[in-house]
């Protein structure tokens, strides 16, 4: 019986384990009970992130959201999901896609990401801290979905840079951490950020941290995170240089400087840091300074007036920072000056420590230490510094000399002739480019290939696209022809140095400078050609080179070879010292076109020509020991680039074509086929001159006799219009005294007209007037009437209200009387006086219904009186419209008369036009004239019959509102009616004279 209590209970799973914590997360209603799911949770996480992912992701999330409140839910919920994302490397359920799925959870709802933002803004250490972990890990696993969440969450940008302003250092580090994720690739996050002032937080962690000189990973941070809202975003540099922050990297570089002569030896940890910050700051500089860019210029002028383009050079040559320090700030030197003329010819004027000797061997000036110009300091390290380790450095300094005299002629005029001046001086310059490249080295220099590397570098790029450089340099000679000595030009001795090391099996690096220099020197320059055919055994010293078996490093060397042959015959020329054509001929012969073709093919295809842009140009990528595989420069990789294929086809033109170029305005080499066709083209053209001037002659002869004939056509034509001119003469006076009788007809003509007119208008005025007053006086007559009927009607109801009245009174009266009487009498009476009350009140009644017909009669009178009211305002206003249109028809009429007017004047122009050619014709026109202004004075006449009718029409309706007031019971005197037969009578006559003067 107790056995089975005894037993010991089955052991549970931790799949088992971590769904009933998973269930009890999800269902708990109480905090307590929430929490220690949780913890038991997170004990799992670490081990088996998978089972609680799937199981308790959402109900975690969901925690965030129910238990915001408690902070120490809070926690232990972002632990448990932290230990999620970063699980045991040896659990056996760890993987990467977890970290996916579980950011999925997250991105995949807005929502989510607001609430982990929501906690940043509580003041709980382990809140804020672990939410922006949280985030930082989210961002990791779904970089661009959670910048879209970030962007779209409320406030989302201002909350993680707030986080900036944090006093407790692991919060303040995290957000630099997530800010550094989150600003990497998006511009508009970028300018979010730092518009959120967070160029002034960076810059004050980074003070508050110990600046350059004395910071820790703080810093390399923050210098990172001020990388990626500068780099590529010109918004954002704009406001960093219009915020004054060019002055505070001023004033770090200047303190880090002064420090730097304080300080004693660093831990070998400490001075990694301590590089790694300088670093990181020379960086942020070379972000204004990007080639092409639009402010590059002003950003230049803003470093150099800000004196940070010196400090930074300043940095390049202090003798305690290590070379891969010094290497970047030169690289950057040469940033702040490149294609910039002005800061170029400034930074000449510099002054430097020398860089070939310690602080204590440095021998003190009057004024302190012993300084040497820039461009000299800059020489001594590229040519004079041999240690392998110093590369980097010697690499930097050659690129910061290039960027001292890139695209700026005079600077590159006047540094080459510095050099030929101290090369033709005899002094022993060891930091002499032609010194190097001209003279052969000595025991001390065999061993360091690149000496001879750098000088042949700078001076490609003095001499490249050139000419004026390349005629000096060509015009450089050993030997004096006077003493018989044999003279010998720099383009021979280049030469010659270039097939005696390669005879010597020298390093290929040294042979690969001499002909990059040749191959930049030769192109385009004919006389630099010919300078170096003048020695025959160049060609055939390089075709041996060629003609040798390949060697590994050697296909660079025969490649080189080949394309410098190509150039020298593409820009050959028949006056060479070895003529094209038996170039030409020496090429086919030694050296077939495949094999040619070949080796530039190895050379083009070769990886350190291939991959040149991708390979970096620097010891730290060599391994230890080994030779840096540096071997071609940036610039003559694009020339060789660019000119491969005109390289490939050289050997494809025919020797009677050579190539035209233009040098210094004037254009070199030409065609000899050409020449002899345009002699031929001459020949020809000038035999079709000679052609011409027979043909001309010949057509002058023909042309006197059409100018004889043309004489005499002239005369006949001259006596003819002199005849001509004489009878037209006689003609135009005929002309004018006819034309002069009938100007006067037409002239009288037209007084009958304006007479005819005028009195028209007058007759028309008159009537008008007649007709507005007989209108006005017949609506006052009207008006009148209307009040006088409207006062009688008036009256009238007075009266019968007043007679109905005093019947009422009476009446009233009465029954008092008989009440007074009825009282006195018997009580036997009483049916008496009821009936005498009834027959009374029948009485009244029936005065009241005949006061009440009497009142409707007097309300119908006074409606019909409003209707004829109303008629008679219509009739007044259709009388006016009628009056306006016969003044309409009036104006119309003057305007005919004025047609007509203007029809005379049209008569007596074309009756003047006529008269040059028929005076005769004129008489039907003016006939047909008058005929017109007849039918117009007749249409006049149909016009005023027509208004009279009008009138006697508004008469007849005035017959009929008398009528009417009349059957209304109005009076109408009969004065006003005679008045009205008066006017009619007038009328008459009035018409009857105006037709009878019509008629006349």
């Amino acid at each position: 019986m107790f056995s089975s209590i005894s037993s010991t209970p089955a052991k549970q799973s931790v799949g088992d384990t971590i769904s009933v914590l998973s269930g009890r997360l999800g269902s708990a209603t109480l905090l307590e009970d929430r929490r220690a799911a949780v913890l038991g949770l997170r004990s799992f996480a670490k081990d088996y992130p998978a089972t609680v992912a799937s199981g308790a992701l959402r109900g975690l999330i969901g925690s965030l959201s129910k238990d915001a409140e408690d902070v120490d839910t809070i926690k232990i919920v972002l632990e448990t999901l932290l230990m999620l994302f970063n699980p045991n490397q040896e659990s056996p359920e760890a993987s990467d896609e977890i970290a996916l799925w579980l950011a999925d959870e997250f991105t995949q709802r807005q929502e989510n990401i607001t609430l982990v933002l929501d906690f940043l803004d509580a003041p709980d250490f382990y809140s804020r801290l672990y939410s922006l972990q949280l985030l930082s890990s989210i961002l990791t696993a779904r970089t661009q979905r959670t910048e879209e969440c970030v962007l779209s969450a409320p406030l989302g940008i201002s909350r993680l840079v707030a986080a900036l302003d944090d006093q407790r250092e692991a919060i303040r580090n995290e957000g630099v951490n997530l800010l550094i994720l989150l600003t990497s690739s998006s511009l508009e996050i970028q300018k979010l950020v730092a518009f959120q002032n967070a160029f002034e937080k960076l810059f004050d962690i980074i003070a508050a941290d110990g600046s350059l000189s004395e910071g820790g990973r703080t810093v390399e941070d923050c210098l990172i995170l001020l990388a990626n809202l500068l780099r590529g975003n010109l918004a954002n540099q704009s406001l960093f240089r219009e915020s004054g922050c060019i002055g505070k990297l001023t004033e770090m570089l200047k303190g880090l400087l002064e420090a730097q002569k304080q300080e004693d030896n660093l831990a070998k940890w400490a001075q990694i840091q301590h590089n790694r910050n300088i670093y990181a700051f020379l960086s942020i500089i070379r972000l204004f300074l990007s080639p092409g860019s639009a402010e590059t210029h002003m950003n230049q002028a803003t470093f150099w007036r800000h004196g940070l383009s010196y400090l930074v050079l300043q940095l390049a040559f202090d003798h305690d920072v290590q070379f891969q320090i010094k290497a970047e700030a030169l690289l950057a030197c040469g940033d702040l000056i490149r294609n910039n003329m002005l800061v170029q010819e400034a930074f000449a004027s510099l002054m430097v420590p020398p860089p070939l000797e310690s602080a204590a061997e440095m021998p003190s000036a009057a004024n302190g230490q012993a300084k040497i110009y820039i461009i000299d300091g800059l020489l001594d390290l590229t040519l004079n510094v041999h240690d392998l380790s110093a590369f980097d450095l010697r690499y930097a300094a050659c690129q910061c000399l290039k960027a001292y005299f890139s695209n700026h002629a005079e600077v590159k005029s006047h540094f080459l002739g510095r050099a030929i001046e101290g090369y033709q001086s005899g002094r022993d310059e060891s930091a002499n480019i032609l010194s190097v490249l001209l003279r052969l080295p000595g025991d001390v220099f065999l061993s360091d290939p690149y000496r001879v590397w750098f000088a042949a570098v700078i001076a490609f790029h003095l001499l490249h696209d050139n000419p004026a450089a390349k005629a000096v340099a060509k015009g450089l000679t050993e030997g004096d022809a006077s003493k018989g000595e044999e003279v010998v030009t720099s383009i021979q001795t280049i030469t010659a140095h270039l097939l005696m090391r390669i005879r010597r099996d020298d390093d290929t690096r040294i042979l690969v400078a001499y002909l990059m220099l040749l191959l930049g020197w030769l192109f385009e320059d004919l006389d630099a050609v010919n300078d170096f055919l003048s020695e025959g055994s160049n060609v055939q010293g390089l075709i041996q080179v060629i003609s040798q078996p390949v060697r590994v490093a050697g296909e660079l060397v025969q490649g080189l070879c080949a394309m410098l042959l190509g150039v020298v015959y593409e820009f050959s020329t028949k006056d060479s010292p070895i003529p094209r054509a038996t170039l030409h001929s020496i090429l086919e012969s030694r050296l077939d076109r495949d094999g040619y073709v070949d080796r530039l093919t190895k050379l083009r295809n070769h990886p350190l020509l291939r991959e040149f842009e991708v390979t970096p140009q620097k010891l730290m990528s060599t391994p230890e020991g080994e030779e840096v595989n540096v071997f071609f420069d940036d610039v003559f990789v694009d020339f060789f680039k660019d000119n491969f294929s005109r390289a490939i086809r050289a050997l494809d033109k025919a020797p009677d074509i050579e190539v035209s170029v233009i040098t210094n305005g004037t254009e070199q080499g030409i065609s000899r086929q050409l020449v002899d066709s345009l002699r031929q083209q001459i020949e020809e053209k000038d035999r079709a001159i000679e052609e011409a001037n027979s043909a001309n002659r010949s057509l002058e002869g023909v042309i006197k006799e059409v100018q004889e004939a043309h004489r005499r056509a002239k005369e006949d034509a001259e006596a003819t219009g002199a005849r001509l001119t004489a009878e037209m003469r006689k003609l135009q006076s005929e002309q004018a005294a006819t034309v002069s009788g009938l100007e006067q007809r037409i002239a009288q003509m037209q007084q009958q007209l304006n007479a005819k007119d005028q009195h028209l208008q007058t007759q028309l005025a008159a009537k008008d007037q007649y007709l507005q007053t007989q209108l006005s006086s017949k609506d006052q007559a009207l008006k009148a009437q209307l009040t006088q009927a409207q006062k009688a009607h008036e009256v009238e109801a007075e009266r019968a209200r007043q007679r109905a009245e005093a019947e009422i009174a009476d009446l009233r009266a009465t029954v008092s009387r008989l009440e007074v009487d009825v009282m006195k009498a018997n009580k036997s009476k009483a049916s008496e006086l009821q009936a005498l009350r009834k027959e009374h009140a029948d009485a009244v009644a029936e005065r009241d219904s005949q006061l009440k017909k009497a009142n409707e009669k007097a309300e119908e009178r006074e409606k019909q009186l409003t209707a004829l009211k109303e008629e008679l305002r219509e009739e007044e206003e259709e009388s006016r419209t009628e009056a306006e249109k016969r003044q309409k028809d009036v104006e119309k009429l003057q305007a005919e008369a004025d047609k007509l007017r203007q029809e005379a004047a049209k008569v007596r122009n074309k009756s003047n036009l006529l008269a040059k050619h028929d005076v005769a014709d004129a008489r039907p026109q003016s006939k047909q004239a008058l005929a017109d202004a007849e039918k117009a004075k007749d249409s006049v006449q149909s016009e005023l019959d027509d208004l009279l009718m009008v009138f006697g029409d508004l008469e007849e309706k005035l017959s009929k509102y008398k009528a009417r007031l009349r059957g209304l019971g109005q009076d109408v005197s009969d004065g006003e009616d005679d008045d009205g037969d008066d006017g009619s009578d007038e009328e008459e006559e009035s018409e009857d004279e105006e037709k009878e003067k019509a008629v006349d």
